[in-house]
Formats: C-alpha cells, sequence, structure tokens
C-alpha cells in the first residue's frame, strides 16, 4: 500500500479575492470547481501545472466570520527558480510576513492570513 499527496484544503472567506492572489502571488490556476446547486459552498481546486499536489479553497456562503488559525505553525511551501525576483513580487504586494535571511527562505501570508513559505530552488 502507498499513499501519495493529493491536495492541501484551506477555508477562504472571499474566494474571488483568495484566487486573484494566488494567481498573481504564485501562478496557480483554476483546475477544478464544485458549486452544490444550493450554493451553500464552492470548492475550487489550484494547480501549479507541473505537480500533481493541489490546493483546495473552501468557500462556505453562511461562514461570517474570521477563521480561527490558532497560532499559524502550519503551512505550505513553494520553491521558485528566481527567488530574487520572487521577492521583489511580493515585497511590491506588501504579503511578505516572515523572513529569515540566514535560512534563505521568506513567508508570505494569503488574504486569510495563511502563511505560505517561498524557497529558493536548490
Amino acid at each position: 500500500m502507498q499513499f501519495t499527496f493529493a491536495h492541501n484544503n484551506f477555508n477562504v472567506r472571499d474566494l474571488d479575492r483568495s484566487l486573484a492572489f494566488y494567481q498573481e502571488a504564485l501562478g496557480l490556476s483554476e483546475v477544478r470547481r464544485i458549486s452544490p446547486d444550493d450554493g451553500s459552498f464552492i470548492i475550487v481546486y489550484l494547480s501549479d501545472g507541473k505537480s500533481a499536489h493541489q490546493l483546495e479553497l473552501t468557500w462556505l456562503r453562511d461562514w461570517d466570520h474570521a477563521y480561527n488559525l490558532g497560532d499559524n505553525e502550519f503551512h505550505l511551501a513553494f520553491q521558485v527558480d528566481d527567488f530574487a525576483a520572487a521577492h521583489h513580487k511580493h515585497e511590491q504586494m506588501g504579503c511578505i510576513c516572515f523572513e529569515n535571511p540566514a535560512m534563505g527562505i521568506y513567508f508570505i501570508s494569503d488574504p486569510d492570513g495563511y502563511w505560505l513559505e517561498v524557497i529558493p530552488s536548490r
């Protein structure tokens, strides 16, 4: 028996804002959407177009407050081939929330406060 990663889920308050952020900040594109007839939720799967792993964004119609992320000690990590260009882009977007130059990494925060680590391709 072997398990492989399929996706990670983040619940989001404003789906359009989140989709725009993930497209601009990380180049992720929608590959699949689930929308029931009653409109109670929307699930959107995002892909980087290279790996099989996807990010699932879930919007719940009746959720009316910010998600409690606790200590927010979890994150997704993204490798990038041009670290300096990515850092500049995220600096311009104002979404860098933590940097660790000694480790050569930094984190960006999405519209709901989820942290995303950016690491150089090694």
